[in-house]
């Protein structure tokens, strides 16, 4: 193990969700607090990787495609070697699949810390008792408890919006040079944690009628909902146009965003952006809720009985009524007008 002086050489692995992988961040911080000499590399997934790119406290960005080329067991055994090149002293792991518990052992890290919880757990060299009852920021800190009290540890979420020069050339056409735009990402993974397009629709109609910049945002699998909203009111529709690095870039230039509990929400959080969130089939309560933003709202119906119904959500309503995803428009736009 190389001495203090030298420094370690350190890996940090989340290949969750998008969101999970900004909810993630500051234990890139609390890495470096305990390791300030570590060199710190992250492995997340290829479409992550922009939501980490400009930290300044990571050094390199490593990439384990589970869904495309490295899914097999061929490609896996390919990235296990690779990873073993790097001399890594030490890996934390955040993401709990078995697939990863393989990856890691088979890279030959010397110290493997993961979660008890975690698939394969007797795979890493260190198991440590993930905390549940609280947010997800503080669930993926609790990975360095024992090495750093909670308290000592920093919270807030780490983003880093690129320079203008940086944008892709279709970002530099497209994003308009205003203070006033109004952000609206109807989009996420799952289908019963999308509030019904005919609410955003009249929330972008709302904006519109006032004068404002109302851009829709979304990767290819929300342009079909973007584009219904769109045929409804005045909008830009920027969905399936942007890369990732983009939309950092429109967030953070953004007055006002609405969203659902998705991606979209987490990275308003880290630019405390004012933020109108509505949770249909999910609560706050899981833990996935706004973070450190005191200009985010949340809209949702406390009235149903069947809510929360999946902690993440579904791909249809269990009762087939989506009495979730049908909050009026009136609230949310009140809640909006509260922000501005």
């Amino acid at each position: 193990m190389k001495d203090k002086l030298q420094g370690m050489n350190i890996l940090l692995v989340q290949l969750s969700f998008l969101g999970d992988m900004i909810l993630s961040t500051p234990v890139i911080a609390g890495i470096k607090k305990i390791h300030p000499t570590a060199s710190l590399s992250v492995l997340t997934t290829p479409l992550a990787a922009a939501l980490i790119e400009n930290d300044p406290l990571v050094d390199t960005v490593l990439t384990f495609d589970k869904r495309g080329r490295d899914k097999s067991i061929s490609g896996m055994m390919a990235k296990a070697s690779l990873l073993s090149t790097y001399g890594f002293d030490r890996v934390y792991s955040l993401h709990r699949s078995y697939r990863t518990s393989m990856l890691l052992a088979l890279s030959n890290i010397p110290e493997r810390i993961g979660f008890k919880d975690a698939h394969l757990s007797f795979l890493y060299t260190a198991r440590r008792t993930k905390k549940t009852a609280d947010h997800a920021v503080i669930r993926n800190l609790s990975l360095l408890f024992e090495e750093l009290p909670e308290r000592a540890l920093e919270t807030p979420l780490r983003l880093f919006s690129p320079h203008f020069d940086a944008l892709s050339r279709d970002a530099k056409a497209l994003i308009p040079k205003t203070e006033d735009m109004i952000v609206l990402a109807p989009g996420s993974a799952w289908k019963t944690k999308q509030w019904h397009w005919q609410g955003y629709a009249s929330v972008a109609q709302y904006f519109c009628k006032l004068g404002k910049t109302v851009v829709l945002m979304g990767g290819p699998d929300d342009r079909a909902v973007c584009q219904k909203i769109n045929a409804q009111s005045d909008t830009l529709d920027f969905s399936g146009r942007l890369t990732l690095s983009d939309t950092l870039y429109l967030m953070k230039q953004s007055r006002l965003l609405i969203c659902n509990d998705s991606m979209a929400l987490h990275m308003a959080s880290a630019f405390r952006i004012p933020t109108v969130a509505v949770f249909c089939a999910t609560s706050p309560a899981f833990g996935f809720g706004p973070w450190q933003n005191p200009y985010a709202v949340v809209v949702q119906d406390d009235t149903l009985g069947c809510k929360p119904c999946r902690r993440h959500g579904s791909n249809r309503c269990p009762k087939g009524t989506e009495a979730c995803m049908t909050i009026d428009a009136e609230s949310v736009i009140h809640a909006c007008t509260t922000l501005l």
